[in-house]
């Protein structure tokens, strides 16, 4: 069973992904680097939504961590939407 961790440490850690994410080096070809930089990025952006994906649906979390959810699942879909086209 994995370790308990708290929201707003799931936050924190989301957006280090994404800011992880954003920080590769893009590749100068279209080659094998470009499909190794695509899988990178999709893997950090799946481990960030993935630590966040419940923090909306889990009653007794006060409105402002979901809120905060929200937005880092805005912030994912802004990196993908930056850093893969």
């Amino acid at each position: 069973m994995s370790p308990f961790i708290p929201a707003a440490e799931r936050i924190t850690k989301a957006r280090a992904l994404i800011q992880k994410a954003r920080k590769l080096p893009a590749p100068e070809d279209l080659g094998w680097g470009n499909f190794e930089y695509v899988a990178k990025v999709k893997d950090l952006l799946r481990k960030a939504h993935e630590l966040i994906q419940f923090i909306p649906l889990t009653s007794g979390m006060p409105e402002e961590t979901k809120a905060q959810a929200a937005q880092v699942e805005e912030e994912i879909a802004q990196a993908k939407r930056d850093l893969l086209r």
